[in-house]
């Protein structure tokens, strides 16, 4: 992406001949002076377009009812979401127009995808409870990366307020791949018993509840990848991949699960220790 100098009384630029805008976004150099960035950074965007493509195949997946191969596309997108950030740190190519776009992203593979999954697989047979507690976890989703975005740079980013999107999106996919592999008659879809198909739109509203939350959840990003570490640590890496991959619809559902307690169960024990302080 060129960087063009602002320079006053610049003569006009010619028209494109391509019917799209070109993209400038405005920035301060080290010495404040006000910096013309033109096009937008390839890389970065790759990984977030095909966390979109991850969302929006989730979606067209669980409307064809292969809710297996959708469940498994959110942790994809999350994969995905988490290199997009990371390589723009990286390779020092982070921009509004891909922290935007970023956002808009999480939102199809976050927000929709696992709503409209959670919806086809089960929370239809509710009828317009369903599609309310479907359409409760889409707003919060919403509303979850909006604020998140209004809140950059002003808060600890050692913690996230409210739980993350794709943690949220974690629970209720996982639930919905961690039965669905089970392979087992009567448990799927619209064949689960009521009370369980309630069970899961309670999930549902609660991870999306908890997404809008004033809640502190660990965010990890204070953790430093590129220094040395002792040697047993890339052991416990690998025996965490082979954990995980020993069962991973219950595995990643049980992780997921316990990450989005954990800040209630945090709360509630720092709330205890104020009051017997």
């Amino acid at each position: 992406m060129s960087e063009l100098p602002e320079e006053p009384n610049k003569p006009t630029e010619p028209e494109s001949l391509l019917p799209i805008d070109e993209h400038i976004e405005e920035s301060q150099d080290a010495e404040g002076r006000k910096v013309r960035h033109r096009g937008i950074y390839l890389l970065p965007n790759l990984f977030t377009t095909a966390n979109l493509f991850a969302g929006f195949f989730c979606i067209v997946t669980a409307i064809n009812g292969n809710f297996y191969v959708a469940a498994a596309t959110v942790f994809v997108a999350m994969v995905l979401d988490s290199l997009d950030g990371r390589v723009a740190r990286l390779t020092n190519t982070q921009s509004a127009f891909g922290a935007e776009y970023d956002s808009l992203s999480d939102m199809v593979a976050f927000g929709l995808a696992p709503a409209i999954l959670a919806y086809q697989w089960a929370l239809s047979s509710l009828g317009n409870v369903g599609l309310t507690v479907a359409f409760i976890y889409v707003a919060c989703a919403a509303l979850r990366l909006a604020r998140f975005n209004t809140q950059i740079g002003k808060v600890d980013k050692k913690w996230f307020i409210g739980l993350a999107s794709p943690a949220a999106a974690g629970v209720v996919a996982g639930s919905v791949w961690a039965v669905w592999a089970l392979d087992e008659p009567g448990i799927r879809g619209l064949d689960l018993p009521l009370a369980v198909i309630m069970l899961f739109a309670l999930l549902v509203a609660a991870a999306g509840l908890l997404m809008v939350s004033n809640i502190k959840y660990y965010s990890f990003k204070d953790l430093d990848l590129k220094g040395r570490v002792p040697f047993v640590a890339i052991l416990i890496v690998v025996l965490v991949f082979a954990v995980v991959f020993s069962d991973p619809p219950r595995i990643l559902l049980l992780i997921f699960l316990a990450y989005a307690i954990s800040g209630p169960v945090q709360f509630l024990m720092r709330r205890r220790k104020r009051a017997e302080s």
